[in-house]
């Protein structure tokens, strides 16, 4: 599907010149043609009109074709004139877009951020992307934003077979191909638009690929039209840059899309359970990890090497709960959603890289030592007393300190990992691994239970999770070659995340853990300031 390109050499077709004659685009289509089986579709048309000051102009039109009750053609969305002899064209039909996905987004029921107080988009930022990127890029970018505006067409201005349709032709191609090529341009997109408009737009796609991961679950009848092929994967989203001394590494994952490490061995979410576990699994469907890594480094210019520190600045895990408003029918299930149990980083050169000289770490491994309270008590009475029994008590105490996440340091090379393994202090076992039984089977124990309330929990309100460097401060250092200095090194950055479920106040058995990778590179500035030029 290459929208895009179609819509790029409209001002040079030769169909323009037909007055009868309107520009169409089949972004998908079903059926045989025949009376029994008409053929359906879903249309894009580009019709030419006049602008204000009477130069050429273009108004594009989504259409649905064939679809019961219509029949007919029936139009959906209309676009923004855009002026043929603009510098680029097209653009308010790209920024009208993005702009309807960003004012439509889901928002976490826990924000505290009213998706009302964004501004609109201004045009300079993404005339600037369609400017830098090629034709490629941009092609699947235009896809990626055309497909996701469609979701909300189909879902509440269509017949259901258009829906259907939407599912089978449109999304899971596009999501495939998003989120194996479109890596460079969303990342310049992201870093443009600033961050409150990439949750916005992160989060409609998250909950657009939630809805698409459920319906693939479930299957109701509809098998053959809406499950993916097997090649179809699920869609990664991830971007890292250098910023001002920062590495960052952010990625964005729908649960549901997270590789299943360990469960109950429920090997669907939905079908063969009661109702009311049925809505708590939707429920947990609609949540989405959110990533957010910051490595600070400096670089030192020493007789004979150069030196490149870096120390955790800030990891942020949150599992958001995509959705619109307060539903009274899963508002018991609000606090029952994944938290993050484990989370390994690491950063360092590309792999054969022969300029590392050395990695030294920051922190020993921990040998924690325990302080244990001892009190002992005796009472007795002497042999000439009246009383003969001689009594006698003791008493003991112990004191532990206790702490749910435990911070380690490990090298894979010359690549320095941070390690941060959340543990139940009611059982001692590592949550990420653990797979809990209880004594009926039907109610798994474990010291979880109320776990974003209190005093001593693992948590903050909302359940995310914030490792800041005053916690996991100690740098770690690599020396490099002298004659490295002046250029820009591609240094890897990446991580594995786990998120698990265990009943919080809901009774229940159903648990299970899951993770993501995400690897990708940023640049190392070998530029020493202080050189002779």
């Amino acid at each position: 599907m290459d929208v895009w390109l179609w819509i790029s050499d409209l001002p040079n077709s030769a169909e323009w010149d037909e007055s009868d004659s309107v520009p169409t685009f089949e972004l998908a289509s079903s059926g045989l043609g025949t009376e029994e089986d008409p053929t359906r579709s879903i249309e894009l048309k580009a019709e030419r009109t006049s602008g204000s000051d009477s130069e050429a102009a273009v108004t594009f039109t989504v259409c649905l074709q064939g679809f019961h009750p219509f029949n007919a053609e029936k139009p959906l969305w209309v676009s923004e004139k855009c002026q043929l002899s603009a510098e680029n064209p097209f653009l308010p039909l790209l920024l009208q877009l993005l702009q309807e996905i960003i004012s439509n987004s889901p928002t976490a029921h826990d924000s505290t951020c009213p998706r009302s107080q964004l501004q609109k988009l201004k045009p300079e930022p993404i005339s600037w992307i369609m400017d830098s990127h090629t034709l490629e890029s941009l092609s699947m970018f235009f896809n990626l934003v055309l497909t996701m505006r469609l979701f909300w067409l189909c879902a509440f201005d269509a017949p259901s077979e258009a829906g259907s349709l939407y599912f089978q032709s449109l999304l899971a191609p596009t999501l495939e191909t998003a989120s194996s090529k479109l890596a460079s341009v969303l990342r310049t997109f992201f870093i443009t638009v600033g961050v409150d408009t990439e949750l916005c737009f992160m989060r409609t796609l998250g909950f657009i690929i939630a809805k698409w991961c459920i319906i693939r679950e479930m299957g109701v009848g509809l098998q053959t039209l809406l499950i993916p092929p097997p090649q179809v994967r699920n869609p990664r989203f991830s971007y890292s840059a250098e910023s001002n001394g920062l590495w960052i590494l952010k990625g964005y994952a729908p649960v549901m899309t997270m590789k299943l490490a360990r469960s109950n061995g429920q090997k669907s979410q939905f079908p063969g359970i009661d109702a009311k576990e049925s809505i708590l699994r939707y429920t947990m469907a609609h949540q989405q990890l959110e990533a957010h890594v910051q490595i600070e480094y400096t670089v030192g210019f020493r007789d004979g090497f150069i030196q490149v520190r870096a120390r955790v600045d800030n990891i942020r895990l949150h599992v958001a709960r995509l959705g619109f408003g307060q539903n009274d029918d899963v508002a018991e299930f609000l606090e029952e959603k994944h938290f993050p149990s484990r989370v390994r980083v690491w950063v360092g050169p590309e792999i054969g890289a022969t300029y590392v000289s050395g990695l030294s770490l920051g922190r020993s491994t921990e040998n924690r030592e325990r302080e244990v309270e001892v009190q002992k008590i005796v009472k007795g009475e002497f042999e000439k007393s009246q009383v003969s029994n001689v009594r006698a008590s003791t008493r003991s105490a112990r004191r532990t300190r206790t702490k749910s996440w435990r911070m380690d340091q490990d090298s894979e090379g010359n690549a320095a990992i941070f390690d941060s393994v959340l543990y139940d202090n009611a059982t001692g076992h590592e949550v990420a691994s653990w797979k809990p039984t209880g004594p009926t089977g039907d109610d798994p124990f474990h010291g979880l239970r109320g776990r974003y309330v209190g005093s001593n929990r693992a948590f903050n309100k909302s359940g995310s999770v914030v490792i800041a460097g005053d916690e996991y401060g100690e740098e770690v250092g690599w020396r490099l070659s002298k004659d490295m200095e002046g250029s820009v090194l591609k240094w890897r950055i990446g991580g594995e995340f786990w998120v698990s479920y265990l009943p919080n106040r809901a009774k229940g058995s159903h648990f299970e853990t899951r993770y993501i990778e995400w690897c990708d590179e940023v640049d190392l500035p070998l530029i020493n300031a202080k050189s002779p030029s």
